[in-house]
């Protein structure tokens, strides 16, 4: 079965390997062993309620549970911003008129902004190319949301995903190069390097000080903010199905789009259910529509799968090597999330 867990101090060098079949652009997510190293122990601090609230994030590793191969990664950051300030672009609107001339623009335009400092965000999530067939990206995105609906006194009131930016087919970001070079003298990787180790001081000290009108960007920059690189376009989908929307806000680096919604009204908070396990042989006789997410209640072992089947009358059957995979035994409390094909 594959599993979404918490994170071990043992997938250290796991993590490193998957982390290298990464392109540009996940800024959360780096090949340095070091800084990978630092992450876990601070996801154990946390789960331990032993990290201070600016430092406080989880991270969860995807585990093929028959090779023990770690297929992908996905993390929670509880509030940003308390610490290291977490810039954004907030994509605004302005109107230039004359009376006289009988002439009139509306121009967008892009501010510095902190409007989501405080926020819960959702992160570095990457899946393995080797496992990318149909539900496992579902399965590691939606994993965050099913320890969010188990534990949402830990996390506040809203809750916010960067994406990915644009990058063209020579692996460029044309915002960065129309707007970010001109003013760090840096390429985009070491600025995305420095961001992604906590080393933000250059931003405020460099980046531009007045709003940036998009009408005076190159046509390839201009049309780059708010789009998701090729790549991530399948998590975009999923977060949005899960509540999230783009509201004006992207990344200063790259310029993709933050998605952001409260918390109460994602989809697994409202829709989750829990409910008892029952252990058994599933008749191969009778089908099932309805496929679900099940995880166990567990803060330190939390453990999330998919399967087939639904709640029925309270309970949740499970397979024994479901069950063992998920760490549950009968009786035990489960979350559910079941979904049906939609009707044709």
């Amino acid at each position: 079965m594959i599993v979404v867990r918490s994170v071990r101090p043992r997938d250290v060098d796991a993590l490193v390997a998957l982390a290298l079949e990464t392109g540009p652009g996940l800024t959360t997510f780096k090949p340095d062993r070091e800084a990978l190293a630092a992450r876990v122990e601070r996801a154990r601090r946390t789960l331990a309620d032993a990290a201070e609230a600016f430092e406080a994030g989880y991270l969860f590793v995807m585990e093929d549970t028959a090779t023990g191969d770690i297929a992908g990664v996905c993390g929670i950051e509880t509030e940003v911003g308390l610490e290291q300030p977490f810039y954004n672009y907030r994509v605004a609107t302005v109107v230039h008129a004359s009376k006289d001339l009988g002439v009139w623009t509306r121009m967008s335009l892009l501010n510095i902004s902190h409007d989501l400092t405080g926020y819960a965000e959702v992160c570095s999530l990457f899946l393995s190319p080797r496992y990318r067939t149909a539900g496992v990206g579902g399965l590691l995105s939606r994993s965050r949301f099913m320890f969010i609906a188990q534990f949402t006194s830990r996390f506040p009131q809203r809750l916010c995903a960067e994406l990915r930016g644009h990058f063209d087919d020579n692996g460029e970001s044309p915002f960065w190069n129309a707007v970010g070079s001109h003013f760090y003298q840096i390429d985009f990787n070491e600025a995305d390097y420095l961001s992604s180790h906590g080393k933000k001081s250059f931003v405020a000290e460099l980046m531009p000080r007045y709003p940036v009108y998009l009408d005076l960007l190159p046509d390839a920059a201009r049309d780059a903010v708010g789009i998701t690189h090729r790549d991530t376009a399948p998590a975009r989908k999923m977060l949005e199905a899960e509540g999230l929307r783009y509201e004006n806000h992207v990344d200063i680096f790259d310029a993709g789009p933050v998605l952001e919604c409260h918390v109460a009204d994602l989809r697994t908070v409202r829709e989750s259910v829990l409910a008892e396990v029952r252990i058994g042989v599933r008749d191969a006789a009778i089908e099932s529509d309805a496929r679900s997410l099940v995880s166990n209640t567990l803060l330190e072992g939390f453990r999330c799968g998919a399967t087939v089947g639904a709640v029925d009358d309270g309970k949740f059957l499970l397979t024994q090597e479901e069950a063992d995979a998920l760490r549950v035994t009968a009786g035990d409390a489960v979350r559910v999330l079941t979904s049906y094909p939609r009707a044709k």
